[in-house]
């Protein structure tokens, strides 16, 4: 059965060479972007396309503010600094992440704890966040506290999984309620929107990344999006060093990081941003095309985006049966030069995050038996 799906995902891509999971998409627009910056010499985190990617990034989602940074791992980290997160602190999270949603956490000195997710977003589950909180969380002192730990619970990060949105009003709601920060780890859902409302604009704050995998990409690449100018400053400081403006002395004022994009990545960063409406429909495309080949192959059931959202969809994924049939067709699909792979290993099974706190993670295991990412790249010239 296998096979139907092999020659339907090389019919769409028109060839039978390797397929890849997601590639960049380039054009000739991107190539005259970067060539302008080398032309200009400022090619490192002093040039005009990095502020003009922070405009158009913050116009395109309806925010007053984008900080640019270097990758979407740097962004996260700073970005719950400024939300407070201090050393042994706690940030619930989800379980059913790339590693460096945890990570971030880490390099902060915080501590992760895992709350698990829900099977239609695949993200932070509002039911088990409000189980979780009604039984560990109290209010003191102006803070809310882990009355089982004793640690602090500094903020939520909910992460858009494939770049299907979480159920944020919930999350939200929850998190006005216990008085804690929302970070909202939208790195994968550049272009995703709960009703009209933009992916990374529900939090206090939300990243985003720009990795050769994303939807679109400048090589690496992240960003912190905000509506506090205050928060906006801040992040900008922090990730120029925390250099102290002057025409030509270098005074520090605090351990800051160099984490501010370049201007050769802002260059691609802005001619990919330009083409992105374009690549979003091409990707429903594609998803509109692999729901249909599930319903019809009587097998698997296609990922789609949650009610009242509108996804992305930067990773196409199928739930297999069981983790016998997820095996199998990673097996047949990656045989036949189509990478295809599972989810990601649940964060609580990796060995530096094993004694961190977690509730059941009764869907995320779930899901971790069962998804299979397909193909998923932009197609373009067809």
């Amino acid at each position: 059965m296998y096979s139907d799906l092999i020659n339907f995902i090389r019919d769409w891509y028109r060839t039978r060479d390797l397929i890849p999971l997601h590639e960049p998409r380039f054009t000739e627009i991107d190539r005259q972007y970067v060539l302008d910056a080398i032309d200009s010499t400022f090619v490192s985190s002093v040039g005009e396309y990095v502020d003009r990617f922070e405009q158009a990034l913050a116009s395109y989602l309806g925010a007053e503010h984008a900080v640019a940074t270097v990758n979407g791992t740097a962004a996260l980290q700073v970005a719950l600094r400024l939300a407070g997160v201090g050393n042994g602190d706690e940030v619930i999270t989800q379980p059913l992440t790339f590693v460096a949603t945890a990570n971030a956490i880490a390099h902060n000195n915080g501590v992760p704890v895992f709350v698990d997710v829900n099977r239609e977003t695949l993200g932070l589950c509002p039911d088990a966040l409000a189980r979780f909180l009604e039984q560990t969380a109290l209010k003191k002192d102006k803070a809310t506290i882990n009355k089982i730990s004793g640690r602090k619970i500094a903020a939520i990060v909910p992460m858009h999984t494939f770049g299907h949105p979480c159920r944020m009003k919930q999350i939200m709601e929850l998190a006005d309620h216990w008085e804690i920060s929302v970070v909202e780890d939208a790195a994968e859902s550049l272009g995703s929107r709960i009703s009209t409302q933009h992916c990374a604009t529900f939090g206090a704050l939300g990243v985003l990344s720009f990795n050769g995998n994303k939807t679109i990409t400048c090589g690496g690449g992240g960003a912190i999006v905000t509506n506090d100018k205050n928060l906006a400053q801040r992040a900008k400081h922090l990730t120029t060093t925390a250099r102290v403006p002057h025409k030509w002395e270098f005074s520090h004022d605090e351990i800051g990081y160099n984490f501010r994009m370049p201007n050769l990545n802002a260059s691609l960063a802005c001619a990919q941003l330009g083409q992105l409406d374009g690549f979003l429909t091409d990707k429903r495309k594609l998803a509109r095309a692999y729901e249909s080949f599930f319903k019809e192959a009587g097998w698997g059931k296609f990922v789609t985006e949650p009610q009242g959202c509108t996804s992305n969809y930067w990773l196409n994924a199928v739930m297999t049966a069981d983790l016998r049939q997820r095996d199998d067709l990673l097996t047949k699909t990656n045989e036949s030069g189509i990478a295809t792979r599972p989810a990601w290993r649940l964060m609580p099974d990796l060995p530096m995050y094993k004694n961190c706190r977690k509730d059941d993670l009764k869907n995320a295991r779930w899901l971790a038996e069962r998804i299979v990412n397909l193909p998923s790249s932009v197609r373009i010239n067809v």
